[in-house]
């Protein structure tokens, strides 16, 4: 998988939500009229899905995540996130006479500054601090007959930053939609066969956050009957 091509398509998938969100802005644009100074402070909460994908040493990684955050008027995001990975490694073990994949979990705090939080279209900048775990598993677990039976000596722990950035779609105020990319850097790992010493890579993908993003919004904005 190239990380260029993954690039490239994110940022005009990022370029097509900001052009859109931008006509939808313009297009309401005196549809509404407010008729008082009362500055709302405005609270939200959300739950978040998404799915990306990958590299992990030049192969191929997938990462699912769900995430639950606090969001502080519009501009700032905090809570938790957690995410599952699997990379297809196909890497020879001698001692068992098998291929194998990594697969791990990994989680922690979440933070996200949001800019241009009054309009349709955000850009953000998410970052993840936190650990995980990652060990190997049989690349044909799947359709083995047989259990795997894995201890703590099959994993290995690590400390992990992810920071991101993030093109934020307002569709409603219950609903929105997220489109970017992020690095992950991790501390060393010790697993055998010593293949990978680092789950460091980019990933891009997409997500949804459901929740209500603008409690306590201003009550005095009507729109104009024609």
């Amino acid at each position: 998988m190239n990380n260029q091509k993954i690039i490239s398509l994110m940022l005009f998938l990022c370029i097509c939500l900001i052009n859109y969100g931008q006509e939808k802005e313009t297009n309401e644009e005196g549809d509404y009229v407010e008729f008082n100074d009362r500055n709302n402070v405005v609270h939200g909460v959300y739950l978040g899905l998404n799915m990306r994908v990958g590299e992990i040493m030049d192969k191929d990684a997938f990462m699912a995540g769900l995430k639950v955050a606090y969001v502080a008027n519009q501009q700032f995001e905090v809570g938790f996130e957690g995410n599952f990975l699997y990379s297809e490694q196909d890497i020879y073990n001698t001692t068992l006479s098998r291929n194998e994949d990594l697969i791990g979990v990994y989680g922690g705090l979440h933070l996200e500054p949001i800019l241009f939080s009054k309009s349709r279209v955000n850009l953000s900048f998410p970052l993840l601090i936190g650990a995980g775990g990652v060990g190997y598993i049989d690349s044909n677990y799947i359709d083995s007959e047989h259990d795997e039976e894995l201890d703590e000596d099959d994993f290995d722990g690590f400390v992990v930053a992810e920071p991101g950035i993030n093109v934020l779609f307002n569709v409603s105020r219950y609903l929105q939609l997220e489109a970017g990319i992020k690095y992950r850097f991790t501390s060393k790992i010790d697993l055998v066969p010593h293949s990978i010493d680092r789950v460091n890579g980019f990933s891009a993908g997409i997500g949804i956050k459901v929740g209500v993003f603008n409690l306590g919004r201003n009550r005095y904005k009507k729109k104009i009957s024609e």
